[in-house]
């Protein structure tokens, strides 16, 4: 508002004006109380001796309400009475054409019947008020000559040709009619009243009742109401369709239990195939784990490392296939009474043994073989060393101070420490050797797996170094020699311009930690760690691991190939992708980070 001031309103302005009546709040012609208000029991005024007149405005809200709640009433009953006429006239709509269809078969059936002679019927059945059909004007035309003379043909030859050319008038006359009532409204036909059809007049062929239910000529007792040809061939066709349609409802019935079948197996066929992995996680939850059965075949060396529990032990078992699964023998041993204790060192053992034995011939100190220890493949060094000290009883500190002088063991010029070159095999030593004779055994044995191969002396360095990354990154023996190609494709400058082998294990070595799989960020970019292949270019600068036959010989030999990258997909099954682009590498990290996730 002008000035910023602001308007009261009208009660504010004149606080002592009173609000106004009620009364001048109601039409003009209500006002001062002109048109009295008739009551709800007289809403014209009859009562008060005025012819009725146009209903008086109400006075008040409370009137006003009534009127509107009374006209509200009677607009739904006016809708309802011509909604119940709609539906009436509908009804009688699907009856009319529901005759009509009746009537066509019915014709149908008598035009399809092969025409026999007939006996003419009797006088009275021909004159009859309702005709042969029952229907009126349905009856043949004769000259009452003709028919006193007892002559049925136009020619006066007695004969039955002449009475069918009087049965097809008769016939025609009762298409003529069939067709006018089919034509006129649903009410009012000929033959009955107008509120009622089929008209109750006559005995028609077209009735509401159903010809296969009621007998159409039970109550037949005259000659008079005696049923025409007609009449007796549409019985007849009813009867025979019925019995024509039974074996089609037999093979519909049939037909569609074969399609209840095709869509119930269908269903179960669905639900098996997305039910069947929780189905099958289900079963093997509650099934015992898979276990060998005897106490196997064949001889195997296995080895207890120092520290190694129970799951690690199982694990082991496993991976030798000297039980069938590390579940199995984990749940032997918890079975026990007792809770066995493993001491490090080579037992002697079976292919193929049943959890139970195992367990036993790991408790038995017979097979326990005395200065006796195994070497993986690609294990490391200085785990090397301590299996030899575990089984021989030679201090750790002695066996490392005999592998410090790598050059004094025969190893080449490069080598800093005897990483590589402590061969993978089973040692067996006397009571009295010495930690000098078992590093210098060990070595010895890598010179000669080497000597077999074919490694010039001046190679063995880099061929060692090669076939460590081989041995520690490949799953199997098949992708052992993929990988040799990959760091070949890698090192060659004209297929990887940087050079960076960009492998894990080799930051694992640098960081001394071999238990994980991956890496962080912040270890990938670390270029203080000599062995971080993702940032420095070619070869680590040693071997990363003690390689065995099947590297050395892959190290030799790559496999043809485009492939640049490759990763592991299933740290169980030991599943590698090996990629030729950087787009197909991304998918398959993609596979590796899902297994991640759904493994833990």
């Amino acid at each position: 508002m002008p000035n910023g001031h602001r308007v009261p309103p009208p009660d504010a302005r004149s606080p002592s004006r009173k609000a106004p009546d009620l009364v001048t709040q109601l039409p003009p012609e209500r006002r001062n109380g002109s048109a009295p208000v008739p009551s709800p029991s007289d809403p014209s005024g009859a009562d008060r001796g005025t012819a009725p007149g146009p209903t008086p405005a109400p006075r008040t809200r409370r009137e006003l309400r009534e009127m509107e709640q009374r006209q509200a009433a009677e607009a739904a009953e006016r809708e309802a009475a011509i909604e119940a006429r709609r539906a009436a006239a509908e009804e009688a709509e699907r009856v009319a054409e529901a005759e009509w269809r009746a009537a066509q078969e019915a014709r149908r059936v008598e035009a399809q019947a092969p025409r026999r002679p007939q006996v003419p019927p009797p006088q009275s059945a021909r004159a009859a008020a309702t005709g042969p059909m029952g229907l009126p004007g349905q009856h043949p035309v004769q000259s009452p000559a003709r028919e006193q003379a007892g002559h049925w043909d136009d020619e006066g030859v007695h004969g039955h040709e002449a009475y069918d050319d009087v049965y097809d008038d008769a016939r025609y006359a009762v298409d003529d009619t069939l067709a006018a009532a089919s034509a006129a409204p649903a009410r009012g036909r000929a033959g009955g009243s107008p509120e009622e059809w089929p008209p109750t007049g006559g005995r028609g062929l077209v009735t509401e009742a159903d010809p296969h239910d009621l007998d159409p000529f039970a109550d037949i007792d005259d000659d008079a109401t005696r049923p025409s040809r007609a009449d007796r061939r549409a019985a007849a066709a009813w009867e025979f369709e019925e019995h024509e349609r039974e074996p089609n409802r037999r093979r519909r019935g049939a037909w569609g239990c074969l399609i209840a079948l095709i869509v119930l197996g269908a269903l179960v066929a669905g639900a098996a195939f997305f039910l069947q992995g929780p189905i099958t996680s289900l079963m093997e939850r509650f099934q015992p784990p898979e276990d060998y059965t005897g106490a196997g075949t064949g001889e195997v060396v296995f080895m207890i490392n120092e520290g190694d529990g129970g799951e690690t032990i199982a694990g082991n078992l496993e991976e030798q296939d000297i039980v069938a699964s590390s579940e199995a023998f984990i749940e032997e041993v918890t079975s026990r009474s007792e809770q066995p204790i493993f001491y490090p060192g080579a037992y002697r053992m079976a292919n193929q043994m049943s959890a139970s034995d195992a367990l036993d011939a790991l408790l038995d100190p017979e097979n326990k073989l005395e200065n006796t220890f195994v070497i993986q493949e690609g294990l490391w060094a200085r785990d090397a060393l301590a299996n030899a000290s575990a089984a021989t009883g030679i201090p750790i500190e002695e066996l490392e101070a005999a592998a410090s002088d790598p050059q004094a063991l025969g190893l080449p010029a490069e080598a800093t420490s005897v990483e590589g070159f402590l061969f993978p095999a089973t040692y067996t030593f006397g009571p009295d050797v010495t930690a000098d004779e078992v590093v210098q055994t060990l070595v010895d044995r890598s010179f000669q797996s080497l000597d077999e191969a074919g490694v010039a002396p001046e190679d063995r360095w880099e061929t060692v170094i090669i076939a460590s990354l081989i041995e520690r990154e490949a799953g199997s023996e098949a992708d052992a020699y993929k990988v040799s190609r990959v760091i070949r494709n890698r090192l060659d400058e004209n297929q990887f311009p940087t050079r960076l082998l960009q492998f894990d294990s080799t930051v694992h070595y640098g960081t001394g930690d071999d238990t994980l799989v991956t890496t962080t960020d912040a270890e990938r970019a670390d270029a203080s760690n000599p062995y971080n292949t993702y940032v420095h270019p070619g070869l680590p600068p040693g071997p990363i691991g003690n390689p065995g036959d099947v590297a050395i010989d892959a190290a030799q030999h790559p496999e043809d190939g485009p492939w640049l990258y490759f990763v592991t997909v299933n740290l169980e099954t030991g599943e590698t992708v090996f990629s030729a682009t950087f787009e197909e590498h991304e998918a398959a990290v993609e596979q590796f980070l899902r297994y991640l996730d759904e493994n833990g």
